[in-house]
């Protein structure tokens, strides 16, 4: 049984054989880099469960490779290999956040315990998972890293009762991450409820939120349970919370400090037992600067902040997308799913999505409304764009900041067709190969296995 993707770095091939068969015998998928240059390749191809490396290598060293995976991937753990000598240098890895290390000669089952603590604290079902270990996750469509690696944290804090803070753009999925993270939880099987605090006036979100006694005002004929009570032993979903009036934030953080809440025109207080997650697509540090949101009541909401990216930042992810929602309308229409034109696709990836999921959503269901055919043409999908077609981001001006990420998105998109690749980007094919081979990325790695 595969227990999770290992990569292993280190410039010794020997070493690397021995490992790989060691790991292998025990159930895990094992790739493996000589260097730390083709680790953060094959990194950015596809997220392991966990890092093996040796702390000395030419190039960039086990300590570097380190620093670079933990600017990007923080909840990836790595573990170090050393020799003897450099024991010293191994612990004072693990004080900066490395996982832990090993020292050469090491015991087989050593190896494998660390192994295996390593993939339980980064939940190593996460990545192409199926069956009840993924279900928790199995709403978000993604092959992106940035994702992955969301999710990753996201499962982390799942297990306990911290107060999640999710930030991203409008139609970035917020909700979504929010029942995942709820579905992951020890409250799986308990209510979820959510509300968008920036959907309702101030003085009914009150009686929402904490519900309020009969007679308690104008037209409170009964008495109404809140949405925290509704709620209780489960998770309380609140959306574009930077929206929420600032007297209603004294009255959260109350509820929030006390475990209890008071209807409105109650005498008597509620005990509630409830996990909050909260989401917004302000700049709150920008409110709390302006006094348009409490400070205390900031902390108190974020102990965990989750940032989702926006469907520009994980473009690999759109074809994926699309042919889910296209499979979900046909349904919907009683149809068969239609498919995009080449071009059409094209024209989607390219896009600079404002909106991001939600205005793919509504795109394509404009387009399956509108298309006579089984196949959506480039111009419909263009028309509802309201802009021509573009192309991809020119390649010199791509390859200024982020020449990798811009290679590994195209071979995503592609496949890992070069033609199409180098197509894309204005090249030719032996220009883009050495552009591949600078970066140490090979097309193979992004081609789907043949089932």
């Amino acid at each position: 049984m595969n227990q999770g993707d290992i990569l292993l770095v280190d410039d010794d091939p020997d070493l690397l054989k021995l490992i790989s068969l060691r790991l292998t015998s025990a159930g895990y998928r094992v790739r493996t880099a000589d260097s730390g240059e083709t680790a953060l390749a094959a990194i950015a191809v596809q997220r392991p469960a966990a890092v093996i490396t040796d702390l000395r290598m030419p190039g960039i060293d086990g300590m570097q490779l380190f620093e670079a995976i933990d600017r990007q991937h923080a909840a990836l753990p790595v573990i170090m290999l050393t020799a003897h000598g450099t024991i010293p240098d191994a612990v004072t890895a693990t004080q900066r956040g490395v996982f832990g290390y090993l020292t050469k000669p090491f015991d087989s089952q050593d190896l494998l315990q660390k192994v295996a603590a390593a993939v339980e604290v980064s939940g190593a079902e996460l990545a192409g998972s199926t069956g009840t270990a993924g279900d928790w996750r199995a709403d978000i469509i993604t092959r992106s890293p940035q994702m992955e690696d969301l999710l990753r944290q996201a499962k982390l804090v799942a297990d306990s009762d911290a107060s999640v803070l999710i930030f991203g753009d409008s139609g970035t999925g917020k909700e979504l991450l929010a029942r995942a993270i709820h579905k992951a939880s020890p409250r799986r099987a308990q209510p979820f409820v959510a509300v968008n605090c920036g959907a309702i006036p101030g003085d009914l979100l009150e009686s929402e939120l904490f519900g309020h006694a009969r007679g308690a005002f104008t037209g409170a004929v009964q008495a109404h349970k809140g949405l925290f009570q509704a709620a209780d032993r489960g998770t309380l979903f609140l959306d574009e919370i930077g929206d929420m009036p600032l007297p209603l934030q004294v009255k959260l953080l109350r509820v929030l400090q006390e475990g209890e809440v008071r209807p409105v025109g109650a005498t008597q207080a509620v005990p509630v037992d409830v996990r909050v997650i909260s989401a917004t697509h302000r700049d709150l540090d920008a409110q709390r600067a302006r006094g348009q949101f409490r400070e205390d009541l900031y902390y108190r909401l974020n102990v965990v902040s989750l940032k989702l990216p926006s469907l520009a930042e994980r473009r690999e992810d759109i074809p994926l997308l699309a042919a889910h929602i296209l499979r979900t309308l046909g349904e919907r229409y009683r149809k068969p799913a239609p498919t995009l034109a080449p071009d059409a696709m094209a024209s989607l990836v390219a896009a600079p999505w404002p909106g991001n999921v939600r205005q793919l959503i509504n795109l394509l269901e404009q387009a399956v409304a509108l298309t006579p055919t089984a196949v959506i043409p480039a111009s419909l999908v263009q028309n509802a764009l309201k802009e021509d077609a573009a192309a991809l981001v020119p390649f010199e001006e791509a390859r200024k900041s982020f020449e990798r990420d811009y290679l590994v998105r195209l071979l995503k998109i592609t496949g890992g067709n070069v033609t199409q690749a180098a197509q894309l980007a204005h090249r030719n094919r032996t220009e883009f190969y050495k552009l591949l081979q600078r970066h140490r990325l090979e097309p193979a790695m992004f081609k789907e296995p043949k089932t």
